[in-house]
């Protein structure tokens, strides 16, 4: 496995560190050694299965945040997403977005920390897998965690959201 204790940790590891510790959360966070730019490259130097890559990815509802919580092992249905949200259109937003809505870089959101609550997402796939890896505020930081410890401390409503999985109704 490609990871090591974190000795110090930059600002926004420390904001998701004391946000985890707030939350009672048990597991704590690893650098990556190399940078995870995608869920297989953070997969690989986890040693772990792409799906068990919980992606803390944040969408612009119609000019509000929503971090989706997804697998990694697939994408966000979007129209999907829009229709089960009540919303016009869900979209990626651009960097500044991302930043504004959570503190942190695109490749390392986390599911906690950010200046304020976020409507969140939490793919039921997740599920599948005892634990999974979400990202922790820098794009060499992430801490094990559960599906059912994600949807707690993020507050998040469980719902399939990958292409395929979400219903058309």
């Amino acid at each position: 496995m490609a990871y090591r204790a974190v000795t110090e940790l930059h600002p926004n590891g420390q904001r998701v560190h004391a946000a985890l510790i707030a939350a009672d959360v048990a597991g704590r966070i690893v650098e990556t050694i190399e940078p995870s730019p995608t869920a297989v490259a953070a997969a690989e130097q986890l040693g772990i299965e792409v799906g068990q890559i919980a992606n803390s990815l944040i969408f612009d509802a119609d000019g509000e945040p929503v971090l989706v919580m997804t697998s990694g092992a697939h994408r966000v249905d979007t129209d999907a997403l829009a229709r089960t949200l009540g919303v016009n259109s869900v979209r990626r937003p651009d960097a500044d977005f991302v930043r504004r809505a959570t503190g942190q870089p695109i490749g390392g959101v986390a599911p906690v920390g950010h200046p304020a609550p976020l409507r969140t997402i939490v793919d039921t796939h997740l599920a599948t897998w005892d634990e999974v890896w979400a990202a922790g505020g820098h794009p060499h930081y992430v801490f094990p965690t559960s599906f059912a410890e994600l949807v707690r401390i993020t507050a998040g409503t469980p719902m399939p959201v990958g292409v395929g999985q979400v219903s058309a109704d």
